[in-house]
C-alpha cells in the first residue's frame, strides 16, 4: 500500500489525540484513505516533558527543520494555538511544500486571507475542519454537502465551555466562579478562560463560517459580541419561568440588505433543539434555500472529538480531496470582493427580554411603558414577583418585560432612557429573544 508521511507540530492535548489515532488505528485510516498515513515526525518544545503517548523511536523532535527539510513529509498537522509563532510556522511549512491541516480558529479568523492566498500561490492547501465545533463536520457540510444551496442563516452554540458553564448554573444552581473552576478541572476551560466566556472564541468561529457560507470578509473583532461572564443567575431563573433557556448564541442571518452577525446570550424557547443542547456540546442549525433547516449536534471540544476532525482532514488531504475543495474557497483570499456586507446593527429587528429593579410604588410601570411606547416598542408580557424576604412596599423589586419585535436602535435608546428614570435602581438587563 502507498504511504503518505505525516508530521504533527504541537503535541498537546489535540496533537496527542491525533497521534493516538494514527498509531493505534492505522488500519482504519488506511482503509478510508486507500494508503497508509505514516506518522514520521512530531515536533515538540521540550523532549524531556512526560507525555501521555509513547511515540516510536525517532518520531519526536524539537526541531521544526526536521519537518521543513524532509521532502518525504507531504502533510503537516499544525496544532499549536495562538497567532504567533503559529502564523510564521504555517508560512514556513507552506513554503517548504507541505499541505496543512489545522485546528487553530484564532489564526484563521485573524490571518486566514493571507494564509489561504499564500497557499494557493504555492500550489498547497489548508484544511481546517477542526477549527470550528470540534467533531461536528460543519466545514465540510457548508463548503461541500450544501454547496447547491444559498445558505440563509446559521444559528449555533459554538463554544462548549460557555455552554457547560451556563448549563451548570441553570440546572444545578451553581455559582459562576464555582462552575468555571469545575470546567477547568474537567479540561473544558483554559487557565485563563477569558476568550471562551467573553464571546471571542464564538465570534472567531462565526467569522470562519460566515466566510464559507456567505463570502463575508468581516474580521471577527467587528462582530458584535457579549459574553456570559456577566450573566446573572436571576435571569436564568426568570427565563425558565417564561419558557426559555439562555444560550450563548452565534447568529448569522442573510437578508436583502446584507448580513446580520452577532454573538450574545439569548433566550431560546425550551423544547427547540438549540435550547436542549447541554454541557460541553455544540450545535449548529443551518437553513439553506433548497434543503431547508438542517441541525448538527455533537461534542465541540475535547481531545478525541477534535482529533477525529483533524485525522479526517489528513485523510482528505492525502487522497487529494482537500486540494479540489480548497480551490473553491476564493473569498478566503486577499483581493476578493465580499459577496455579503454587514447590515446596520441599529436596523436589526428582534424581541427583547428586559429585567429592571424598580421602586415598588404606584406609577412606576406606567413611566416605563411610556418610554417603551415613545420608542415604538410594544409589550408582550410583564412578570413581577412580590417583594421577597419581608420586603416593604417601598423596596425595589425585579420587573421582567418581554417585548414584541423592535429595532435594535430603538431598544438601545429605550433602555438608556429607562435607566435614567428615578424609579429605576441599577442597570437594565437586556437580552435578545429567539423563538
Amino acid at each position: 500500500m502507498e504511504r503518505t508521511n505525516i508530521a504533527i507540530v504541537g503535541l498537546g492535548t489535540v496533537g496527542s489525540g491525533v497521534a493516538k489515532l494514527l498509531l493505534d488505528h492505522g488500519d482504519r485510516t488506511a482503509r478510508h484513505a486507500g494508503r497508509t498515513l505514516w506518522l514520521k515526525k512530531a515536533v515538540v518544545r521540550d523532549l524531556a516533558k512526560p507525555r501521555e503517548i509513547d511515540l516510536p523511536a525517532g518520531v519526536a523532535t524539537d526541531s521544526l527543520d526536521d519537518v521543513i527539510n524532509d521532502p518525504e513529509i507531504s502533510v503537516v498537522a499544525q496544532l499549536i494555538g495562538g497567532l504567533e509563532p503559529a502564523r510564521s510556522i504555517m508560512l514556513k511549512l507552506l513554503e517548504s511544500g507541505k499541505d496543512i491541516v489545522t485546528a487553530n480558529k484564532a489564526l484563521l479568523a485573524e490571518h486566514g486571507p493571507e494564509l489561504f492566498t499564500r497557499a494557493r500561490e504555492l500550489g498547497r492547501s489548508i484544511a481546517f475542519e477542526a477549527s470550528v465545533a470540534g467533531g461536528i463536520p460543519i466545514i465540510a457540510n457548508i463548503s461541500q454537502c450544501l454547496s447547491a444551496n444559498q445558505i440563509c442563516s446559521l444559528e449555533g452554540i459554538l463554544n462548549g465551555t460557555s455552554n457547560f458553564i451556563v448549563t451548570q448554573m441553570d440546572e444545578k444552581g451553581a455559582s459562576y466562579n464555582d462552575v468555571v473552576r469545575k470546567a477547568q478541572e474537567l479540561g473544558y476551560a483554559e487557565a485563563d478562560p477569558a476568550m471562551d466566556v467573553d464571546g471571542t472564541d464564538a465570534a472567531q468561529k462565526l467569522a470562519i463560517l460566515s466566510h464559507l457560507a456567505f463570502g463575508a470578509t468581516v474580521n471577527w473583532s467587528e462582530i458584535p459580541r457579549i459574553g456570559i461572564d456577566g450573566l446573572d443567575p436571576d435571569d436564568l431563573r426568570y427565563s425558565r419561568q417564561l419558557g426559555y433557556r439562555i444560550k450563548l448564541l452565534a447568529l448569522a442571518n442573510l437578508a436583502d440588505d446584507g448580513l446580520e452577525l452577532s454573538v450574545a446570550p439569548t433566550l431560546v424557547r425550551i423544547g427547540t433543539p438549540l435550547a436542549e443542547v447541554r454541557d460541553a456540546f455544540n450545535a449548529i442549525r443551518v437553513v439553506g434555500d433548497a434543503v431547508g433547516p438542517v441541525f448538527y449536534h455533537g461534542l465541540g471540544a475535547g481531545q478525541m472529538p477534535t482529533a477525529s476532525a483533524v485525522v479526517a482532514d489528513l485523510i482528505d488531504t492525502a487522497v487529494g480531496r482537500t486540494r479540489l475543495t480548497f480551490q473553491t474557497l476564493e473569498y478566503f483570499s486577499i483581493g476578493q470582493p465580499p459577496r455579503a456586507k454587514l447590515r446596520d446593527a441599529d436596523t436589526l429587528v428582534g424581541r427583547n427580554y428586559l429585567r429592571l429593579n424598580v421602586a415598588n410604588h404606584p406609577g412606576t410601570l406606567a413611566s416605563i411603558t411610556t418610554v417603551l411606547a415613545k420608542h415604538q416598542i410594544s409589550i408582550a408580557s410583564v412578570m413581577q414577583h412580590e417583594g421577597e424576604n419581608g420586603a416593604t412596599p417601598l423596596d425595589s423589586v425585579p420587573l421582567v418585560i418581554m417585548t414584541h419585535e423592535a429595532t435594535e436602535g430603538s431598544a438601545q435608546a429605550a433602555t438608556r432612557e429607562i435607566e435614567s428614570l428615578d424609579s429605576i435602581t441599577g442597570p437594565v438587563v437586556r437580552l435578545r429573544v429567539k423563538d
